[in-house]
């Protein structure tokens, strides 16, 4: 058993070189039709080219040990001529590849090396950009058109860019429906958007359908990881005033939202934000702009918490939309995007099995709903965090154990943050969790992880992926911190396009109600979308699914006090 051990534990240096090979596979039939014609067994030309590459790999060995000890050189012509060649090709190949140092003891060469540096050198191209590269607001960039106002990583990935907002199209049916019906009546024409989203192919498709109503929109990322650099690109070349790009820094990010704004040329009529970022910008820096702004839409929980902090103090100045709270958005973008994505953000940047996991979803709300629904189908054992009895008792009665973080920190691997709250996940915790424990958010901002505690001289982060840090405690325990506690799903995956369509088309129809409404209907308020609104909404995406409605007749409308073609359910009905 002591012998297997250090075996297996031997260095390169103690492996000697086998004293054959092993015979390899002929094809038998192969072999005698080639005795019949008084050709060479193919059996005896594999065994010869390995007995030959045995004796210039032992060649070679015998050189690189020379080398070392200053011995003379031994060994018939032949040899020392075949050793001297194959040295000479792997010297050649380590001046390319930049690996000339001698190791510190005298080994032959692997292969393995080689192949594993080549591996990471390409991941690294791929997955990282040059630090010797300009930062986007350094470049002097501009479309085939001669636009310039903008500020994005590549201007050349148009192409490309343009081939995935195809690609989502062909998924977002609502739209290109909304640009079929409503294009030829323009029902944003002349209106000015400043919008603030995740700049993915499926947003891209909203803005270039706003565009097609009509609008002049300017644009930035409200997320500095979920930029699709190559969808940026093309929306620039399709005449979109995009200023965003993936890996922003936080001042970046404002920069990027100022020249959005462009308050010194520029006066929006409507903003479209998610998370509140924009609105808050303008707030801060250029309140007066508000005069001229006919609406916000909002779509994120953590903007609408803004929007109402702002109408309890009376600064909210102008309508809003809640689109966060609408059916659509609540029953279909929340609930199945997150239930279709979180698997796929964990699965890319940790490679994880989910079967037996130990997961802690903190939050039950619709994200927190659709992550265990996910996690729970591939066999994971999920408990649930909440404050709300009533979602709670959700949780209990579709068969998951409603605990505290406390109670189970010690033993969970992963935990999942969907509340919307700060300082879910503290440093306390994350001194109790066990090695190797996945941490991530699911919420929109990054407040939900005490982020700032672990910042600290006595942990260590090392960067092992895009968008994936080990953080070290000094006795070896490492915790897995993905997307710096940023969205998962948009910083790390992709979002499915059909379900996003639901909520796009909900925040088209929101900015073309605030353009078009008559003066004092809406108030400095913030409002939800008319039943009616969501209604049609839902009815645009019905036939994807060929899907058929039941129409009610005359005696039933009447029985139910309802409209024939609706709205068939009460606002305060919850689905």
């Amino acid at each position: 058993m002591a012998e297997k051990k250090n075996r297996i534990g031997a260095s390169w240096e103690d492996l000697a070189l086998p004293e054959e090979y092993p015979e390899p596979c002929v094809d038998r039939d192969g072999a005698q039709d080639a005795q019949a014609a008084g050709q060479e067994d193919p059996k005896d030309r594999a065994m010869k080219r390995s007995t030959k590459l045995l004796e210039m790999l032992r060649a070679a060995e015998n050189r690189w040990d020379r080398e070392k000890t200053g011995a003379p050189e031994t060994g018939t012509k032949d040899q020392i001529t075949e050793a001297l060649k194959t040295n000479m090709q792997i010297q050649l190949n380590d001046q390319k590849q930049e690996f000339n140092k001698r190791p510190t003891k005298a080994v032959p060469r692997s292969l393995s090396r080689s192949i594993s540096q080549t591996s990471t050198d390409s991941f690294t191209s791929v997955c990282s950009e040059s630090s010797e590269e300009l930062s986007p607001p350094d470049k002097l960039q501009s479309t085939s058109k001669g636009l310039s106002d903008f500020c994005i990583k590549n201007i050349r990935k148009a192409d490309f860019g343009r081939k995935e907002i195809e690609i989502a199209q062909q998924e977002m049916p609502a739209l290109m429906i909304l640009r079929k019906n409503a294009g030829g009546e323009k029902p944003l024409n002349g209106a000015k958007v400043a919008g603030c989203t995740h700049i993915t192919a499926q947003t891209a498709v909203l803005i270039e359908t706003l565009a097609a109503l009509g609008a002049q929109c300017r644009w930035a990322a409200c997320n500095i990881f979920s930029t699709q650099n190559a969808v940026a690109a093309a929306l620039a070349e399709g005449g979109i005033s995009v200023f965003a790009w993936k890996g922003e820094s936080e001042d970046d990010f404002w920069w990027c939202i100022d020249r959005c704004v462009a308050a010194d040329s520029w006066q929006p009529d409507l903003i479209l934000d998610d998370g509140g970022d924009l609105t808050h910008w303008i707030y801060k820096k250029y309140p007066n702009l508000f005069k001229n702004i006919k609406g916000i839409v909002e779509e994120s929980v953590t903007g609408i918490y803004r929007l109402y902090q702002l109408s309890k103090a009376n600064k909210l100045c102008v309508p809003a939309m809640n689109v966060n709270d609408s059916v659509t958005k609540q029953k279909f973008d929340t609930l199945y995007c997150c239930k279709e994505s979180i698997l796929d953000g964990l699965k890319r940047t940790t490679d994880i099995m989910f079967g037996g996991k130990q997961v802690v979803v903190c939050g039950y709300g619709e994200v927190g709903k659709g992550c265990c629904a996910a996690l729970k189908g591939l066999g994971a054992i999920i408990y649930v965090t909440e404050v709300d009895p009533i979602c709670a008792l959700q949780a209990c009665m579709n068969g998951l154990r409603v605990i505290t973080l406390h109670e189970m920190i010690k033993h969970a691997d992963i935990i999942i943050s969907c509340t919307g709250n700060k300082s879910v996940i503290t440093r306390e915790h994350f001194d109790q969790m066990k090695n190797g424990c996945i941490v991530c958010n699911m919420g929109h901002s990054n407040t939900e992880i005490d982020l700032s505690s672990l910042r600290t001289e006595e942990l260590k982060w090392q960067r092992v992926r895009p968008h994936v840090d080990h953080i070290l405690w000094p006795d070896g325990k490492r915790v897995v911190l993905l997307a710096e506690g940023r969205l998962l799903n948009l910083s790390c995956s992709t979002v499915p396009s059909f379900v996003l369509s639901v909520t796009a088309t909900t925040q088209a129809l929101a900015l073309i109600e605030l353009y078009n409404a008559p003066q004092g209907r809406y108030k400095q308020d913030i409002y939800l979308l008319p039943k009616k609104m969501d209604e049609y909404v839902a009815n645009l995406h019905l036939p994807m699914f060929d899907a058929h409605l039941t129409e009610l007749t005359d005696e039933q409308a009447v029985y139910l006090n309802i409209n024939k073609h609706g709205p068939f359910k009460p606002n305060y009905y919850r689905y």
